[in-house]
């Protein structure tokens, strides 16, 4: 079959054409797409949705037109973007479709941008189950297939990492795009401190642009700052993926979206896996940044999987979430998530565990693929933390394991062992609403966990809450909710859809019995405010 593209959320007024046989798919290198993409430069600042849309109604038309013309052949379906993105754009790209497929006379595909994002990089490395993060412009996720759909395992919560990056190279006066310019200068450039926010598997943005600004305002050299903002949030993005990896159990990681270009970070993700003897894999810059061929390519599939679109159902949607989707076209596949294993020695996130009969001994190693500075800092203080609030907790109320050692300079921690296995293997609504309980005790105290997932639960004659490298003292409600954002999200990743909801709704009522009402209600807001929620 033979699928033509058509892109256009933002700045990319793109079309490709490509040629896919189900029964027999060549590898992606072997069978490239055609691909033809007018991008949108503004004259000054960032994107400019009026432009933008201008640009996108001149340019559709013709880079359709190239690639037909470059391309032999009838065309079995028309595939084009449907969101997110910026409304005016998609909605000329969206006309486009409709109108070339009626002429056509062939079906209509309708594509999420991130997944084709995520699913081109699946083609491309030939995984069977794995992570993916989508480091875009105006967006930040990381996704793993559960249960039909590509669950969200963490997300920003603010704003999107090449938007934030943008955000401080127009404060400084550089033009869009900023990520190759921070890129260049942050080669000249050395390493000083700027926030470094990670909660569980999500992230934020917003504090950290802010001390950049601040840093550069007060006189910082630009290189610098350059070189610091892409040493923390690549180190974020890097840090949430192996935390993804070590929730599922996942053993690959595919890279997608605009950001994936910078050398920096494919290096720091490539590191990580090897370390930890993961694979991991890139696509060509080509197919990361907003392009046709990612379309074409999941269009394709789709089709196969009859999954095509009425003209009357096909209306856009700028806030079109990878989540929403239901991918039939890989039903029977593996999840992302399975079953954990216990074993005497685990390697976490962050750590090696070596479990006895009756200590555990937890080693935070150095993290090759962050800068040494950022990397001395994060392990000591969240060996710090982690042996002051495991004990805290414990006069909180809550049952956590006895810190027996500390040994600061070697990030070791010694404990009491607690538990038989992991909440993540033996997960029932009951167990979910103890961990509720726990978490509003944890809150009335004014302590915040900082990464309540279904694996830092032990389960044994009772349930016990482990390690807080990531708390911190907090009384304030959105730090308490973002705890059981946090939960909620390691659950939806790792349960089936049915059982999640049951566990959830326990785990809340549990919450409700013992913590405030009003962390709750600002649990629902925070859950609304997910990019593109």
């Amino acid at each position: 079959m033979r699928v033509l593209g058509i892109e256009g959320t933002a700045w990319a007024a793109s079309a490709a054409v490509f040629e896919y046989d189900p029964d027999d798919p060549a590898p992606l290198d072997a069978n490239p797409p055609v691909i033809e993409t007018d991008a949108y430069q503004p004259e000054s600042g960032g994107i400019h949705p009026r432009e933008a849309a201008e640009h996108m109604g001149e340019a559709i038309p013709a880079v359709i037109e190239s690639v037909l013309d470059a391309t032999d052949g009838p065309v079995d379906a028309v595939a084009f973007s449907r969101g997110p993105g910026l409304g005016p754009c998609l909605r000329i790209v969206g006309t486009a479709a409709r109108a070339l497929a009626g002429t056509l006379d062939v079906p209509l595909v309708g594509v999420n941008h991130m997944v084709a994002h995520l699913e081109i990089g699946r083609y491309g490395a030939g995984f069977d189950s794995p992570v993916c993060l989508n480091a875009s412009g105006a967006n930040a996720h990381l996704l793993g297939y559960h249960d039909g759909r590509y669950r969200v395992l963490g997300e920003t919560m603010d704003t999107g990492v090449g938007n934030a990056i943008d955000k401080f190279t127009r404060h400084v006066g550089w033009s869009h795009p900023g990520g190759p310019k921070v890129e260049d200068a942050a080669k000249e450039g050395e390493y000083v401190d700027l926030p470094y926010v990670v909660k569980g598997m999500d992230f934020s943005f917003s504090g950290l642009m802010s001390a950049a600004k601040d840093a550069y305002d007060a006189g910082t050299p630009v290189e610098d700052v350059c070189f610091a903002l892409q040493e923390t949030i690549f180190a974020m993005l890097t840090e949430v993926s192996e935390r993804a990896l070590s929730l599922t159990g996942a053993d690959e990681l595919v890279l997608g979206g605009g950001v994936g270009q910078n050398a920096r970070l494919r290096e720091m993700l490539a590191t990580m896996c090897a370390d930890r003897g993961a694979q991991f894999y890139a696509p060509d810059p080509r197919y990361l940044r907003d392009n046709a061929g990612m379309i074409a390519v999941l269009g394709a599939k789709m089709l196969a999987a009859g999954e095509t679109l009425a003209i009357d159902e096909s209306a856009v949607d700028p806030n079109f979430r990878p989540d929403e989707v239901a991918v039939t076209w890989r039903a029977g596949e593996a999840s992302v998530s399975f079953a954990p294993e216990e074993t005497a020695e685990r390697q976490g996130a962050e750590a090696v565990v070596t479990v006895g009969s009756d200590r555990v001994i937890k080693r935070r190693l150095p993290k090759a693929y962050r800068h040494p500075a950022l990397d001395a800092r994060l392990r000591r203080e969240r060996t710090v933390a982690e042996a002051r609030l495991t004990s805290d907790a414990r006069r909180a109320g809550v049952p956590t394991p006895v810190v027996r050692d500390v040994d600061v300079a070697e990030a070791t921690l010694t404990f009491d062992t607690v538990g038989k296995r992991d909440l993540a293997a033996a997960l029932t609504p009951e167990r979910a609403r103890t961990v509720g309980e726990h978490l509003a005790r944890l809150h009335r105290a004014g302590i915040v966990h900082g990464d309540p997932t279904v694996r830092n639960v032990r389960v044994g004659d009772r349930v016990s809450l482990v390690d807080f490298g990531l708390g911190y003292h907090s009384g304030h409600v959105e730090d308490h909710a973002m705890d059981c954002h946090v939960f909620g999200g390691s659950v939806r990743g790792t349960v089936a859809e049915a059982d999640a909801d049951a566990t959830l709704s326990a785990f809340e009522a549990g919450y409700a019995a013992v913590g405030d009402d009003d962390v709750l209600g600002r649990l629902r807001e925070i859950e609304g405010r997910g990019r593109y929620a």
